[in-house]
């Protein structure tokens, strides 16, 4: 048998159940949606999670598309499951854990007897820690973004190259590859032996079907690249950036792009001009490095200082 929380499938089965995580304020328990497949011959142990971050719906898409496709009876291995993470944000469509006011995936690998985010991180990171392989699938939450995968342990990492080849096979067409920060999933499993990546899948609030396409693709060239279906992948070239150049607005006002999401852009090419409400320039923004327009805000006006933009650099391809 193969469990998780309440969830149970001898060889051959697929079951559901519930992740229990903690108890909420009026002492009823919290427990997360979660599934296996466990395959009818052996095999290696893929992990996924969705909605680390409550707004990050496009993940939950995925996996509501794939587990109706798994058959365990052409599976080797086992799959598991968390389909919504962040209980606590997910209810009410926020980004963070609103009873701690913290990042879910700032919080891993977590403390079983520690504040709501850290109950989860730990019971989640649990699971993760008996597979071979894991996905952790996010988006740009209310930023339009590519859709890409993150390699977060670091150049140096003992386990980068795995988790390099995990993301090319996921293949979005772009990675980022630098080291995350503390807390992450894709940071503290590599530690653990854990080969893990973040799919983000694309951005802004909402379901996005080509989206969610892509990270059913995804799903299944790692399904079938590691050999848990039968089927051949050959992982296509990825565009990869080393860096992230972040530009905020120099000016209040409202905001429009020269440039759209996937281009290369050069050193001096102008990204975004802030303008008054009448539509006078105020202030014009030039790219500091070439690189690829990786990520925008979704609304147009700002405040002075305020996020705007981000260029992947350190561009090659692997």
């Amino acid at each position: 048998m193969t469990s998780l929380g309440t969830a149970s499938a001898a060889p051959g089965e697929l079951d559901t159940g519930r992740l229990e995580v903690g108890e909420a304020r009026d002492g009823s328990t919290i427990a997360l949606p979660v599934a296996v497949v466990n395959g009818a011959r052996d095999g290696k142990t893929l992990y996924i999670q969705a909605a680390s971050d409550g707004d990050e719906l496009n993940g939950v898409g995925v996996v509501q598309r794939v587990v109706p496709q798994l058959d365990p009876a052409d599976i080797a291995g086992s799959i598991l499951i968390v389909g919504v993470a962040n209980y606590y944000a997910f209810q009410v469509a926020e980004h963070r854990n609103p009873i701690d006011d913290t990042k879910l995936n700032r919080a891993y690998p977590g403390d079983d007897t520690g504040t709501a985010s850290e109950r989860i991180a730990a019971a989640t990171f649990d699971a993760a820690s008996r597979a071979d392989i894991a996905l952790d699938l996010h988006q740009g939450s209310t930023s339009q973004m590519i859709e890409e995968v993150r390699v977060r342990c670091g150049t140096r990492h003992r386990l980068h190259d795995e988790c390099l080849e995990l993301a090319k096979v996921f293949g979005c067409g772009y990675v980022l590859d630098q080291k995350g920060p503390d807390g992450q999933l894709a940071r503290a499993a590599p530690d653990d032996g854990v080969p893990t990546v973040d799919p983000e899948l694309g951005g802004c609030v909402g379901w996005d079907e080509n989206s969610i396409q892509a990270g059913v693709d995804g799903v299944f060239n790692v399904l079938q690249y590691y050999d848990f279906l039968d089927g051949r992948v050959a992982p296509r070239p990825q565009t990869r950036a080393s860096g992230f150049d972040q530009y905020g607005a120099p000016a209040g006002g409202l905001v429009t792009f020269e440039v759209e999401l996937g281009s290369r852009v050069s050193a001096g090419q102008t990204l975004f001009e802030v303008t008054d409400v009448f539509g006078f320039t105020k202030e014009t923004v030039t790219a500091d490095s070439a690189g690829v327009f990786w990520r925008a805000r979704r609304l147009p006006h700002v405040a002075a200082g305020e996020y705007v933009c981000s260029v992947g650099t350190d561009i090659d391809t692997y």
